[in-house]
């Protein structure tokens, strides 16, 4: 029986593969005290479906498709983030990073030394131990072999729950206080009762409020209306403010009047509420002062909710696809306003395949660029370099001419979470019968040297980190699971810190990181070749 079913699998690479991807994703569903492999377990079943068939093997360049997916989806995402971290604190938390990298990279290149393991296998712990993808394929790319597989199928589990053992631990020994995650959008109603000197219109108030506090509409004889600049004020007409933060409504209040009890909200006769998915490219990639209006249509744009999370509509804030926008607008005006931001929830999984075939073909061609290092030779991008760097550029960049770059979230992590399975996919199968013949000999060895080569990563972040540098230790935990750079590390440390800090700070490192573990892999495995 057993072996039909192997016969059947090594001569169907399809079936393999898709039962690859079907079995992986059920195990990694598995979870055990709140830690499961999530997509790694493709890599496993992969393993072992490879080991159990060793006809079968996946061909073509579907493995490094399905990279290029992966990280050009984490680059678009990132993009923005990333060259902001190029600047103030960032610069550090990178710099910190990379030292971090290396002295991992150098753990694994001692170890591996002393105790004889290839260099292969050591640049796929290495890679294992940093859970990186694209560090892998540059390693079997230099070293021209399926070695370095196998030493990251070994450490890859320990390279996910590694990192979160030691946040775990380092959270109960410092006892971290976190600030409150801040609400981005405060909405409330204040009746005037007093205008500042020389303030009688609506433009003249509006220049004195706070930073982050906006007027969105305003009752005047028993009617409400959009904000008009050049509006006489009196006493007794009410103000509709958005603001950033709470308080801010609190101040406005103590300026002009008092908080109201909500005139504007109850009346719906002149102007209602609405809200829209943003579903037309052409609206995309342009910033609100630059956005047009439905021709004929007065609205103002009350808050943009993106994801989870209301953002303030701010000048220089871009709507991107699957944006809902929540307006004010007459009620005889509610279908024309509908039809200008088109409002389907397509929206939400859909982006431009132009955009996304031209930046590929992009960032493929980049990867090809020789680059020569003195005392090494050529080195290039690669596969595992070229494609993200390419989408962190147009990332940043969110729109050129008539084309958008960016791409509603849960389409980009479909994109990435399809491309990083084919490539585990791949990887596994092809490597299943070298994995159980090298884990027999050197497993526990491969796994204790992945062990110290996290540790020391992790330990370098963190204590340096804390202790020399001063670092917030919210800010922290993102840039502990950038440099380690597995998503269900990030997802910890944002369960553990509940401020956004962990994602931005993540967004930040985990692009540059990957960057140096390519380069590295592929400088080690050149002067290997070399010597």
């Amino acid at each position: 029986m057993m072996a039909s079913i192997s016969e059947l699998i090594g001569t169907q690479p399809i079936l393999a593969l898709f039962l690859t991807i079907g079995l992986g994703y059920a195990v990694g569903q598995i979870r055990f005290l709140d830690f499961s492999l999530g997509v790694g377990a493709v890599l496993f079943v992969g393993l072992f479906i490879g080991a159990i068939a060793p006809k079968v093997q996946i061909s073509g360049p579907l493995g490094l498709v399905g990279l290029i997916m992966f990280l050009y989806a984490i680059g678009i995402l990132y993009g923005r983030q990333f060259f902001e971290g190029l600047s103030g604190p960032g610069r550090i938390y990178n710099l910190l990073a990379a030292v971090a990298v290396i002295a991992g990279l150098l753990v694994a290149l001692g170890l591996g030394a002393v105790f004889q393991v290839s260099l292969g296998h050591t640049l796929g712990i290495f890679s294992g131990s940093m859970v990186s993808t694209a560090a892998l394929q540059a390693a079997i790319d230099t070293i021209g072999s399926r070695e370095p597989s196998i030493g990251y199928s070994v450490t890859y589990p320990f390279g996910v729950i590694g990192p979160i053992l030691c946040l775990y631990f380092m959270t109960r020994r410092v006892k971290p206080v976190f600030p409150q995650k801040p609400v981005r959008f405060h909405i409330g109603e204040v009746t005037v009762e007093r205008l500042p000197a020389g303030s009688a219109t609506l433009g003249a108030v509006m220049a004195t409020l706070p930073e982050g506090v906006q007027i969105a509409g305003v009752r005047q004889e028993h009617h409400n209306r959009l904000p008009d600049p050049g509006l006489e004020l009196h006493p007794g007409d009410a103000l509709l403010i958005a603001a950033d933060r709470a308080a801010a409504v609190d101040e406005v209040a103590s300026a002009l009047g008092h908080v109201d009890r909500g005139r504007l909200a109850r009346d719906r006769g002149d102007i209602t509420y609405q809200r829209f998915f943003v579903s037309k490219p052409a609206l995309t990639g342009v910033t609100l002062a630059e956005l047009p209006s439905p021709p004929g249509v007065p609205i103002r744009i009350l808050h943009v909710r993106r994801y989870d999370m209301d953002l303030m509509p701010s000048p220089d804030l871009m709507l991107e696809l699957g944006d809902r926008v929540g307006i004010l607008v007459a009620p005889d005006h509610v279908a024309e306003a509908r039809a200008h931001f088109g409002d389907t929830v397509k929206a939400a999984a859909d982006f431009s395949y132009v955009s996304v075939g031209l930046g590929m073909v992009l960032g493929v061609l980049l990867g090809l660029i020789p680059i020569p290092v003195p005392g090494v030779g050529i080195v290039t991008l690669g596969i595992g370099g070229g494609p993200l760097i390419v989408a962190l550029i147009l990332g940043r960049l969110r729109r050129t001419g008539p084309l958008s770059w960016v791409m509603p979230l849960p389409a980009n992590i479909v994109l990435r979470n399809l491309g990083l399975t084919l490539f585990l996919a791949t990887v596994g199968i092809n490597s299943g019968q070298a994995f159980v013949t090298t884990v027999a000999q050197t497993g526990p060895l491969m796994l204790l040297i992945g062990v110290a080569v996290l540790l020391t990563t992790v330990a370098v972040v963190l204590l340096a980190g804390f202790y020399l540098l001063g670092i917030p230790f919210d800010d922290l935990l993102g840039v502990a699971s950038g440099a380690t750079g597995n998503p269900a590390i990030l997802a910890y440390s944002a369960r553990t810190a509940p401020t956004e800090r962990p994602d931005v700070c993540y967004a930040m490192i985990f692009p540059s990181m990957t960057i140096v573990k390519v380069f590295s892999v592929q400088v080690l495995g050149l002067l290997s070749l070399a010597g």
